[in-house]
């Protein structure tokens, strides 16, 4: 189901770019290459995805889990999103190269060749669905290699540079990581999960839009059609507040169907009564027409992290005030 109303949107799909010219060994120092292979894997997103894995793992426990199974899930996300971002970054080093917020990255430079990011991606790959199985269990196994393949695959190969929908199907690798949580304790699934997976499936589109709406000159220079970058900023707002208002509304439902209680439920209303505040407020800024910092649509971009990282901190907390 898509909320958007936006129809499909073809664009070339591989728009030439200019990479950095390869550095000779003796210019790729040591240490500034260890810099730039910890960089292909996007450790700032990765932190991310932890945020929404573990307190999972205490939902799940009803309690604090087992410390080695919360380290090795970890390690395991970390080294299967890691690998999942090198061959994003391997596939896109030539819009990379045009981009102004990616000029910097590792294959743009040329401390890390093409050859090496793609190896590098695989074996991480390799490595993390191995982990996955032998030390926690294949259910978590195979969803960390699908949430993998559908982001390198389904978004960065397939969506990103021909639909607007891109970020909001492709978002979908990014939610896996509830499920994994989850499923590193009990080797199965149930409810609470998909609910947490849904809420982060309605919150990744209108995180990621207002960010879109900033460096969409970035976007639209290399033929990606980020919604914003085919559609008016009031279009784009408006879509804002409705994946805002049903992910909120999805978040509540955890306590009625006995997962969660007060406490949850309390961080929930504040946290994302706040979020309508701000989503609400940027659509009237669109309306309104302002732009450049008038329309202020980082404060929504922030304060989404913010929501997020309160919103499962919360998750982890309830079961000990039950």
């Amino acid at each position: 189901m898509s909320l958007s109303g936006v129809c499909v949107t073809a664009v070339e799909s591989r728009p030439l770019g200019t990479l950095g010219t390869s550095q000779s060994p003796s210019h790729r120092p040591f240490g500034a290459r260890v810099k730039a292979f910890v960089a292909l894997t996007k450790p700032r997103i990765i932190e991310l995805l932890l945020i929404t894995t573990v307190p999972v793992m205490f939902l799940a426990e009803q309690g604090v889990p087992d410390l080695k199974l919360v380290f090795l899930t970890c390690l395991g996300g970390y080294l299967s999103a890691g690998g999942a971002n090198a061959l994003n970054m391997w596939y896109d080093r030539d819009i990379d190269a045009l981009m102004e917020r990616t000029s910097q990255r590792p294959l743009v430079t040329g401390m890390v060749s093409p050859r090496e990011c793609l190896a590098f991606g695989i074996t991480l790959a390799v490595v993390s669905t191995l982990l996955f199985g032998l030390a926690v269990n294949w259910l978590s196994a195979w969803l960390s290699l699908g949430a993998l393949l559908f982001y390198v695959v389904v978004y960065t190969m397939i969506l990103k540079r021909r639909t607007s929908q891109n970020i909001v199907w492709g978002g979908i690798a990014g939610c896996l990581p509830v499920l994994i949580g989850w499923s590193s304790v009990t080797n199965s699934m149930s409810w609470a999960p998909v609910i947490l997976f849904l809420v982060m499936f309605f919150w990744t589109p209108p995180h990621y839009w207002p960010l879109s709406m900033r460096v969409k000159e970035d976007y639209a220079r290399v033929g990606v059609p980020m919604l914003p970058v085919i559609a008016s900023n009031k279009v784009v707002a408006r879509q804002i507040v409705l994946y805002s208002w049903v992910m909120v509304l999805v978040s509540l439902l955890l306590q009625p169907l006995g997962y969660t209680g007060w406490f949850y439920t309390a961080v929930a209303l504040a946290t994302g009564g706040w979020w309508l505040w701000e989503a609400h407020a940027l659509q009237n800024r669109a309306k309104a027409e302002e732009t450049g910092a008038k329309l202020k649509e980082m404060r929504l971009f922030h304060w989404s992290i913010t929501y997020v990282s309160l919103l499962f901190v919360a998750v982890a907390v309830d079961p000990f005030l039950r």
